[in-house]
């Protein structure tokens, strides 16, 4: 692999794995359940390590950069199913952020 995947290529790479190990796509719903179960197990690390929750011994061996790739493993099976460029929706996104925000945040006291 290597360090310069885009999401594009990402994209792909799921789908790759997805039609030859995978055998398939789980139903989209059940994706979208899989990402929420994902997005916790993130939360759950996040919390005990940045937040005032104590870990346990279950938690030792959780890692948050293995937890941030599968909820976006799961992210991008979605886009796939659902026929979204992740590239493309991105750079909308930015624009759009950059447009609504422009004095937004420079403007907001509590970031000072």
């Amino acid at each position: 692999m290597t360090s310069d995947l885009t999401l594009k290529q990402a994209q792909q790479d799921v789908d790759n794995w997805i039609k030859t190990i995978g055998v398939r796509y789980f139903g989209e719903l059940t994706n979208l359940g899989i990402l929420m179960e994902e997005v916790g197990e993130l939360s759950r690390v996040m919390v005990r390590r940045y937040g005032e929750q104590s870990s346990k011994q279950s938690d030792e061996d959780k890692n948050m950069d293995d937890e941030m790739a599968d909820v976006l493993w799961v992210l991008l099976c979605l886009a796939n199913q659902t026929g979204v460029d992740l590239t493309e929706s991105f750079h909308r996104n930015m624009e759009k952020k950059t447009k609504r925000d422009a004095d937004r945040h420079k403007n907001n006291t509590k970031l000072q």
